[in-house]
């Protein structure tokens, strides 16, 4: 894709709004040279941000990891964002109550002469942008979508929202190329994650994740599963899960910003379950759309 072909959308870098097409950085920009920087994506309903102060924790995290200082506090970030959402639903031509965004954020060490050792005082690179959220079709949750296994090869640090994400993009092509909806990856027996999203195993009305652990990436739906569950009477545990588990599951559950949550009925050509969407699923999914309107 060239500049020219890309949209006229709104963006935000290094203290100035612009659009994709305008917006330039640095070739010795370190997110650009090593991947050294993280994101965030949060997802906006009707015009209000949906769990931000989640995405804002889990992206000072992220920076800490990284060694990376947070050039704003959340309140500068609340108000950067919501500018910017204002500027997409202009470009739409809508009112911005009318617009389901998702937001993306991206911090990266900044700019420097290529070394492998952190160079000290530099200035982030700061990059925002927005974009329509993507609505999964109806016939995909109400019969379930498919999904792929796979070793998981990436690094072990999978709980830093990473802009290095090459181990991901080679996952979810996988999935890709098998016309499947995500590749669920295990790491010595064990189920850590899907390439984009989290997956929950649903056996004898409870709901099973995996630990949060420097394996997993702790998705936002985290807590408010937890939450949900607890207000449906739906046993929660978070451990360590069997290959052999995810198979045998009476619902397998696919989650993420974008997802939200998806019922995965069939794992490799297998059914899982019934075969079809199962009652802790239509709990959940009841319960986040709730959510979104708190």
């Amino acid at each position: 894709m060239t500049d020219t072909a890309l949209p006229l959308l709104p963006c935000y870098l290094n203290g100035e709004f612009s659009t994709l097409r305008d917006a330039k950085v640095s070739v010795m920009d370190r997110g650009f040279i090593f991947g050294d920087g993280v994101y965030e994506v949060v997802p906006s309903y009707a015009g209000r941000l949906f769990r931000f102060d989640e995405h804002m924790a889990r992206l000072d995290r992220s920076l800490g990891e990284l060694r990376i200082a947070n050039p704003m506090s959340h309140a500068q970030w609340k108000e950067l964002v919501l500018q910017l959402m204002e500027k997409y639903a202009q470009a739409m031509d809508k009112p911005v109550a009318q617009t389901d965004q998702l937001i993306y954020i991206q911090v990266t060490r900044g700019v420097a002469m290529r070394d492998h050792i952190m160079p000290p005082g530099l200035t982030p690179t700061v990059f925002v942008t927005s974009n329509r959220l993507y609505i999964y079709p109806e016939a995909e949750r109400t019969q379930g979508v498919a999904c792929i296994t796979a070793d998981d090869f990436r690094w072990k640090k999978a709980h830093v929202k990473s802009t290095s994400l090459a181990g991901a993009v080679l996952a979810r092509q996988l999935s890709a190329d098998a016309g499947a909806t995500e590749t669920v990856m295990f790491r010595d027996g064990f189920l850590s994650e899907a390439a984009a999203s989290n997956m929950w195993v649903v056996k004898g009305g409870k709901l099973i994740g995996t630990p949060k652990d420097n394996l997993v990436l702790e998705g936002i739906r985290y807590g408010l599963f937890e939450t949900l569950c607890r207000e449906a009477g739906i046993p929660f545990e978070l451990r360590r899960i069997a290959r052999d588990e995810v198979f045998a599951a009476d619902e397998l559950l696919v989650s993420s910003a974008t997802k939200e949550v998806l019922p995965v009925t069939r794992l490799d050509g297998q059914p899982i379950g019934t075969g079809r969407p199962g009652p802790i699923y239509q709990a959940l999914y009841a319960g986040y759309q709730r959510a979104k309107l708190a």
